[in-house]
């Protein structure tokens, strides 16, 4: 059953997790649960197994979506192909996102609503993508569409 504890989302500061593309969920679900005794605290959209004191996030590939404009999602292809990126959990994402601009970071988007939580993407020096997220409706059983 998944409870509010169960989730990554922190009171204040951040949480790191790992998202992670995937061809088969179910398969790839059961195989973090089973092969580092992770607990399945969400069984899709995404599906989410905490490892430890940490979460791994997993959900299949996909198209652009609002906040990441122009980005697909691949599970990898062999090779070079990246198909993970670095999923940031915080407190107060209108905070976080300030505080980064202000920095230099360049965001795709400023945050947006997606029902289960507010979002948005940057990219990291080498290009590597950084989804910065707060959990808002998930907290209360609110889920993004399938």
């Amino acid at each position: 059953m998944t409870t509010p504890g169960n989730l990554p989302s922190p009171e204040q500061g951040l949480v790191l997790t790992h998202f992670l593309t995937v061809r088969d969920v179910v398969r790839s679900r059961r195989f973090y649960a089973d092969i580092f005794g992770g607990e399945v605290v969400l069984e899709e959209n995404p599906a989410i197994v905490r490892v430890a004191n940490s979460w791994i996030i997993m959900n299949p590939g996909g198209g652009p979506t609002p906040d990441k404009p122009e980005v697909t999602l691949v599970p990898p292809e062999g090779g070079n192909t990246v198909s993970s990126f670095l999923n940031v959990r915080v407190a107060d994402i209108a905070a976080f996102y300030a505080d980064a601009v202000a920095k230099g970071a360049e965001f795709l988007t400023e945050p947006l609503d997606r029902k289960a939580e507010l979002r948005c993407y940057l990219r990291d020096p080498d290009g590597y993508l950084i989804e910065v997220g707060q959990a808002t409706g998930m907290l209360r059983g609110v889920f993004a569409d399938r």
